[in-house]
């Protein structure tokens, strides 16, 4: 048997180099330094050589969980480590705060994931990231980015955005276990590989071609179907009540600071049209 050669990723290292920072110096309570460390320690585990190796240029089986990890596991237990304080920070330039805004909302977050993460299992991609490290690290960037997407309607993390009820949740999670796998029945039923940047299957991981497709389309399926309807049924099981609008609802302060910010933006946009000069 051929030995995989070992490859250094500095992006990924990168990452993972932020990330245990973050979880020394920003977390401020043990339940965020458990769950940060947690992801990092996942995000390491499917990433480095030579698991992440082996997804890249080998098995897309072995991709397909890589891609799980990092968009049910890494990145929720990223953004459920993040503190308040975090989270108002990041989202505080105006561009970020009305990106923010649509994001947390079913629709346009499930057609993002759907659409992009399509894009990033298409032919070309996966063959231009079976071809290039720095290629490869940055897919794995934009999976952990679409995880975020994912899961920002479900958490509710956004300061001052709508936040669904415990029942709306339940069902997005449950409808977006099958976006996460829009493309295992294209891998269960091919005749023939897709995927020809990927080679090697039988010495790593005793498979075929079309047999690794195969049991990646299975994977996809069961790896997201299983924890993601736990998941909806375990929110499911805890409503007790409606959500309401947040003009409704108890507020955080970062709830109501961010309306503050959005109404005093308001007011200076409206400010410069009254006050700019006019053409004779």
């Amino acid at each position: 048997m051929v030995a995989l050669p070992f490859h250094l990723h500095v992006i990924a290292l990168i990452a993972i180099l932020a990330g245990l920072v973050s979880v020394v110096r920003v977390s401020t309570t043990r339940r965020e330094r458990l769950l940060g460390s947690v992801a990092v320690a996942g995000f390491a585990a499917v990433t480095l050589w030579p698991v992440g190796d082996v997804a890249a240029s080998v098995s897309l089986s072995v991709a397909t969980l890589q891609r799980l990890v990092l968009m049910l596991l890494v990145a929720p237990l990223m953004m459920l480590a993040a503190p308040t304080s975090t989270w108002v920070a990041v989202t505080r330039p105006a561009f970020v705060d009305a990106v923010a805004r649509r994001l947390v909302r079913p629709v346009p977050a499930l057609a993002i994931v759907t659409i992009v993460g399509t894009f990033t299992l298409s032919v070309p991609v996966v063959d231009w990231g079976a071809r290039s490290l720095w290629a490869r690290d940055l897919i794995i960037v934009g999976v952990v980015a679409l995880g975020v997407v994912l899961w920002l309607p479900a958490l509710g993390l956004v300061p001052g955005a709508r936040r669904l009820s415990e029942v709306a949740r339940a069902a997005y999670v449950f409808v977006a276990a099958l976006v996460v796998t829009s493309l295992s029945l294209v891998w269960i039923f091919a005749k023939h590989p897709l995927y020809p940047a990927l080679h090697s299957q039988q010495r790593f991981v005793h498979l075929s071609p079309l047999a690794d497709q195969q049991v990646a389309g299975f994977v996809a399926k069961l790896g997201a179907y299983l924890p993601m309807w736990i998941v909806a049924f375990v929110i499911f099981s805890r409503a007790d009540q409606r959500g309401v609008d947040l003009e409704s609802s108890p507020l955080h302060w970062a709830d109501v600071e961010r309306e503050l910010l959005r109404a005093e933006r308001q007011r200076r946009r409206a400010h410069a049209r009254t006050s700019a000069p006019t053409g004779e």
